[in-house]
């Protein structure tokens, strides 16, 4: 593969053609994305057709998944943010470090959360709620996917550094191939094949965990090999000669650590939510993680979308181009809400299909869609609160997303759901009107920020050209 010394050359080409700019970015993202929500989405058919237990036991582990995921993708979009403004102020010795404190920073994070996941995961479990069968099979699953964490890790923040420069293809294809490899291991290690005339392990909830793994282990390779090995990058690692940097470091954690809390806090209200409908039966957990898995194909565009925004707004504020900053954030926000607004009614109108493909439980397909049908008449705000926030992380802000996040799970959506379902005593269904509730607010404080964001920076401008 041909080295990618062209991010130069790329900022030149985003700051002539912002609107090519934003899809040349966005589509690759969009079909990384769409191969990996492909991967959730056969993870969960194979998984579901174990049954309802299993889909509650993996339920268990997504909060602390996401957490882990969280604080590596929060900490890699100060990475990305902090390449595309260095490499539009066209200093690329800082882009370098800039890489390889991602690389210093993975490693740490590696130790911690392996270490963390073995010695305290199963005691986790049980705090969220799991017991008995469930317990067993929850943390069957998270013992193995612990042991693979370094890979995901690590991966994560490659494909941080290479979004930063403006990279999207490179990634999009390691982790589509990643992705197709679990896909096909998954059957073969979950299942017993003779019966198809095949060859597989039997392993159940376990096995699923270990296709993850070795399909995480191939990706993690192949970014070694073309990126240390073949030098394909626009930025250079060297880690031998690497020097902390307090400047660096600060440019990074102060996009990155609020993104990570804000994770983390998504994270624990995934965890309330599981600990809420567990009251209800485990068909209801299950039920969350299946409407889950789906209401990802509604935001594959606009994660996508949300992506691309990080990078350009990074690179055109880096480079002073305001007019081009401007018109970039309009579109972005534009296109995020029709966009959404489309896939919501796709996504409407076929909920109980895209539920029953996964399981054959009434209960769960029926929790499922009236989880689906009621969260896809605020969708669209979502997306906007979701593009918004990666507005500012460009712009070198982190807080706005960790205090969005905030107020929209601990202040507002956990404690109506705590309080709908101890106090008042309601069916499921008002968990749901809670998080509308707070989505919509999320959806006013994300939009008015970014607009107080770009009006001071319009002023600042006019004032220097003045």
């Amino acid at each position: 593969m041909e080295s990618s010394h062209l991010s130069s050359s790329r900022l030149d080409i985003f700051l002539k053609r912002p609107f090519s700019a934003i899809l040349s970015l966005a589509v690759p993202i969009m079909l990384g994305m769409g191969i990996h929500t492909l991967y959730n989405l056969a993870d969960m058919y194979f998984i579901g057709k174990l049954g309802g237990q299993e889909i509650a036991a993996v339920a268990f582990n997504m909060p602390i998944f996401f957490l882990i995921l969280g604080l590596t993708m929060g900490l890699g979009s100060g990475v990305t943010a902090s390449v595309a403004r260095y490499i539009g102020q066209k200093d690329k010795i800082k882009a370098d470090h800039c890489a390889e404190h991602a690389i210093i920073i993975a490693f740490f994070i590696s130790i911690i959360f392996t270490a963390l996941g073995l010695i305290f995961g199963k005691s986790i479990l049980i705090f969220l709620g799991a017991k008995d069968l469930i317990l067993t099979q929850a943390w069957d699953y998270l013992f193995y996917i612990t042991l693979g964490l370094p890979f995901m890790v690590f991966s994560a923040f490659f494909r941080s550094v290479l979004a930063g420069e403006g990279d999207m293809k490179f990634p999009m294809i390691v982790a589509g191939l990643g992705t197709i490899l679990n896909i096909i291991l998954d059957p073969i290690f979950i299942f017993d094949l003779k019966d198809y005339g095949g060859f597989g392990l039997n392993l159940g909830v376990k096995g699923a965990a270990l296709a993850t793994v070795v399909s995480q282990l191939f990706t993690f390779t192949t970014f070694v090999f073309m990126l240390f090995v073949k030098k394909y990058s626009y930025v250079n690692y060297n880690i031998k000669r690497f020097k902390p940097s307090k400047l660096i470091f600060m440019d990074i954690v102060k996009v990155g650590v609020p993104a990570s809390l804000s994770m983390v806090i998504m994270a624990l209200g995934q965890a309330v939510f599981n600990k809420i409908l567990i009251f209800y039966s485990a068909q209801t957990v299950a039920a969350y993680q299946v409407a889950g898995r789906i209401d990802m194909l509604i935001f594959l565009p606009i994660f996508a979308i949300a992506g691309a925004m990080t990078t350009l707004v990074g690179m055109f504020y880096g480079a002073n181009k305001i007019k081009e900053l401007n018109y970039i954030i309009k579109y972005g926000l534009v296109s995020s809400f029709i966009i959404t607004i489309f896939s919501s009614a796709v996504i409407y109108k076929f909920a109980y299909k895209l539920s029953s493909f996964f399981t054959n439980d009434r209960q769960v397909i029926d929790v499922s869609v009236g989880f689906l049908q009621l969260l896809c008449y605020i969708y669209p705000f979502i997306a906007i609160a979701i593009t918004s926030g990666r507005i500012m992380q460009g712009l070198g802000k982190g807080i706005p997303v960790l205090l969005i996040t905030l107020v929209r799970v601990v202040v507002i959506s956990a404690p109506l759901g705590l309080y709908f379902t101890y106090i008042l005593n309601k069916p499921v269904e008002w968990n749901w009107y809670a998080m509308m509730i707070s989505a919509i607010l999320a959806f006013i404080l994300a939009i008015s920020w970014v607009r107080y964001e770009l009006k001071k920076i319009n002023f600042n401008k006019k004032s220097i050209a003045i």
